[in-house]
């Protein structure tokens, strides 16, 4: 962080411990610690604005969720973060978003090794068509991770049990990864994910698609997860947001309206229109 948004920290928003956002458009953010920091990002569709200059950090081992209506840009912001909306033709990004102050957006920066540090779960399951053995051996392989057979299986071995797979799935590792169950299949996605030992982990809505156990499982995972990674969720669920995440950010019409610890959003939150959405008035 510059000297400047230090101040501003500091002076404007009183610091991580008031977390003051009353201006719409303008919460700062400062995450104890940050991995990652963006700053005035803003992100259009051809000549549609998706976020309106966004700053926001999200701190080393903690997990932050964005909520907010749908359609309200959070899934958008989420995608900046390792740069998969370079795969959109007409999406352009602007601002600053660095992870351990490097600028992600360098033109000179490879997206794949990106990628890897800053790994991302989608909404719906999406294991390869592979065996739950080449899922996970796959991002290891393709980065030279592994040299050896041993190698290889101690990583598939270490990413299930980290992804709490392992002992449902040590028999079979020969089958395939699309026939496991929904739950079994996002946790394979997770474990996936951790392989190559990224930094960041990006979940969008990663438990929409699933029933109440195995949401259950992939929150006590999440938790889990925290100790070792930093995490930034999408939820639609404000259930989930308040029991997984360390703070939480709204959302509201490409904005962040609020961000703060995830306890002082849901009790006293700072603007009306957070207020609005956790009460149900809208969303």
């Amino acid at each position: 962080m510059s000297t400047k948004d230090k101040a501003t920290v500091g002076e404007d928003q009183h610091g991580i411990e008031s977390e003051d956002t009353e201006t719409v458009g303008k919460p700062l953010l400062a995450a104890e610690k940050s991995r990652m920091t963006c700053r005035n990002v803003f992100v259009y569709y051809g000549e549609k604005m998706a976020i309106d200059n966004i700053s926001l950090d999200i701190g080393k081992n903690e997990v932050l969720s964005m909520i907010g209506p749908s359609g309200c840009g959070k899934s958008t912001f989420l995608r900046c973060l390792n740069r998969m909306n370079d795969t959109i033709d007409i999406c352009r990004v602007d601002g600053d978003i660095k992870l351990d102050n490097q600028d992600i957006y360098d033109q000179k920066l490879d997206v794949v090794p990106l990628r890897a540090r800053v790994g991302m779960v989608f909404q719906k399951p999406n294991p390869f068509p592979k065996s739950i053995y080449d899922n996970i051996a796959y991002g290891p392989r393709i980065h030279g991770m592994v040299d050896s057979k041993t190698d290889t299986d101690e990583v598939v071995e270490t990413s299930l049990k980290r992804a709490g797979l392992w002992e449902e799935v040590k028999d079979r590792l020969d089958a395939p990864g699309t026939g496991l169950s929904g739950g079994q299949q996002q946790r394979l996605c997770i474990a996936r994910a951790i392989a190559v030992n990224p930094e960041v982990i990006l979940m969008d809505e990663p438990c929409s698609a699933l029933d109440p156990i195995a949401t259950a499982k992939i929150e006590e995972l999440i938790d889990e997860l925290r100790e070792e990674f930093t995490i930034a969720i999408v939820t639609h669920s404000m259930q989930q947001a308040a029991r997984v995440s360390q703070r939480t950010a709204y959302f509201h019409m490409g904005k962040l309206i609020e961000v703060g610890k995830t306890n002082k959003i849901f009790t006293m939150p700072s603007h009306q229109l957070t207020e609005d959405y956790i009460t149900g008035r809208f969303g």
